[in-house]
């Protein structure tokens, strides 16, 4: 019988107020029960941030250098728990076992960073204008952080969001998606395990509209970091704003690989491979266009398409498997409706485009990795976010060209470029008008010490991971103390 897990309120796991339950299944096997969740509404939000603002005065009075080494304890029990919570992943996400070790890495790489954040919240002493007079600025939390974080990256997500917050001084309400609370489960045992006082993280599973609206809305809660399609992002904003709340979005991304004639072709069609279909697509930073120039137009689209149509699709803890399922049902049907609107638009087909279901994929949500070719930037498949295992190839006589198209999207999350031109590379760099670009290597893979976002409907200009994610979850303090023993004017005196 598969387990029943409850929210995490107060420092205890406990039932939704209603009783009510979801069930939590494996995208690549249906029949194939994870757990089920706490279905949770309003009350159970309520009851949470309750918790994490009794929670709060006592968390932020824990030096920061203390906070630091429950964290550091947290990222040494998840490097001994890694192999578990990667197959965990796996059969609630469906990427494969490669890529969820990748995803719980992460949450141990943004752990252990963080954790050293404890010791270096720097800020700034400068010289006075005025005798006998001291300044600086520190930082200060915000108070409770409601989070509300993805699928597609179940455990990385979470803890980019986290241990930010937690390292700073706030105390955290979470909102896991409905299709991967386990993973989320799994980082809060280990902050748990860690030693992590009550209250100071509390977990609440369910829908969007019965638990992220009444969290994202609520009065106490100081700041919203939300992770997600630009649509609802657009609600979360909506709903920060009366309050003036601190909001941070990441959002959708359409992202570009740009290949030039001078490119590797070998190492452009691999890292166009990993890049479009490393987790089936489904990520913010998938590299779902490749602009190609027309003098090697073809050896590329017929090399791509071969590799496309090689590409292993299957359960993820099989280790021949190179590509899972969609997440569920309603993502892969999204997939089938962008093929069949490219076929109309005219984009030639080169490769996949059918849904998988017999056999071993016959349980679970499986799609061929699909390539269409000869697309104008206009079509839809080739600008709007798809976020499946679908890439757009289209033709460019030039690198202005290729950049032109690359900007012409209304997202700027990541870019990439393959030359040997050392020109081309950093007039594209310099070009491209996104958060993160790539030379020589895909849109993907993003680490933990750089800061992570983009721009236009991508998000509203904070960053994740590195020591800007400080910037998003506290608040600056100029502080100026007079020990002259009279009273200074600043600017007039």
């Amino acid at each position: 019988m598969a387990k029943r897990y409850g929210n995490y309120i107060g420092g205890a796991w406990k039932d939704a107020a209603s009783g009510r339950t979801f069930d939590n299944r494996n995208p690549a096997d249906t029949s194939e029960l994870i757990g089920s969740f706490a279905d949770s509404g309003p009350e159970d939000v309520e009851r949470a941030i309750a918790c994490a603002r009794e929670a709060y005065p006592r968390w932020k009075a824990l030096p920061a250098p203390k906070r630091g080494e429950i964290l550091y304890r947290a990222a040494e029990i998840l490097v001994k728990r890694k192999e578990d919570f990667s197959r965990d992943m796996t059969r609630e996400m469906g990427k494969v076992l490669d890529e969820t070790r990748g995803d719980v890495q992460e949450a141990i790489d943004m752990t252990y960073y963080m954790a050293g954040e404890g010791r270096r919240q720097f800020g700034q002493t400068t010289p006075s204008e005025m005798p006998d007079k001291f300044q600086m600025s520190v930082r200060q939390p915000i108070g409770i952080a409601g989070l509300i974080t993805p699928w597609n990256f179940p455990m990385a997500i979470p803890s980019w969001k986290m241990m930010p917050a937690l390292i700073l001084g706030n105390t955290v309400v979470i909102k896991p998606a409905t299709d991967t609370p386990l993973s989320v489960v799994n980082l809060i045992e280990a902050l748990e395990q860690a030693g992590l006082p009550k209250g100071v993280v509390n977990m609440v599973t369910g829908s969007g509209s019965s638990v992220g609206s009444p969290l994202m809305s609520h009065k106490d809660v100081g700041m919203v970091s939300f992770t997600g399609s630009t649509e609802v992002g657009r609600r979360v904003s909506e709903a920060c704003a009366p309050a003036f709340k601190h909001c941070h979005l990441e959002m959708g991304g359409k992202n570009i690989i740009m290949v030039m004639d001078d490119a590797r072709l070998d190492l452009a069609v691999e890292g166009a491979l990993w890049g479009g279909f490393g987790t089936t697509g489904q990520r913010c930073t998938a590299a779902s266009r490749v602009a190609v120039h027309e003098k090697v137009y073809k050896e590329f689209l017929d090399r791509f398409s071969a590799g496309a149509k090689g590409l292993r699709v299957g359960n993820g803890l099989e280790p021949k498997s190179q590509v899972g399922p969609c997440v569920n049902t309603s993502q892969l049907e999204t997939v089938e409706r962008y093929v069949q609107i490219g076929k109309d638009e005219g984009a030639r087909l080169v490769a996949g485009g059918s849904r998988l279901g017999k056999g071993d994929h016959a349980r679970g949500y499986f799609h061929e990795p699909t390539v269409f070719a000869d697309c104008s930037p206009k079509m839809r498949v080739a600008y709007e976010e798809i976020f499946g295992p679908v890439v757009s190839v289209i033709p460019v006589k030039s690198l202005e060209q290729a950049i032109e198209v690359g900007n012409s999207v209304d997202y700027g999350l990541s870019a990439s470029i393959y030359t040997q031109d050392i020109g081309k590379a950093f007039t594209a760099m310099r070009e491209m008008y996104t958060g993160i670009f790539y030379v020589n290597a895909p849109t993907i893979g993003a680490e933990t010490h750089l800061p992570f976002g983009g721009t236009k409907n991508t998000g509203n200009g904070h960053r994740e991971a590195c020591v800007q994610a400080l910037e998003v979850f506290s608040e600056w303090k100029s502080i100026y103390i007079d020990f002259s023993g009279k009273l200074q004017r600043a600017q007039i005196d």
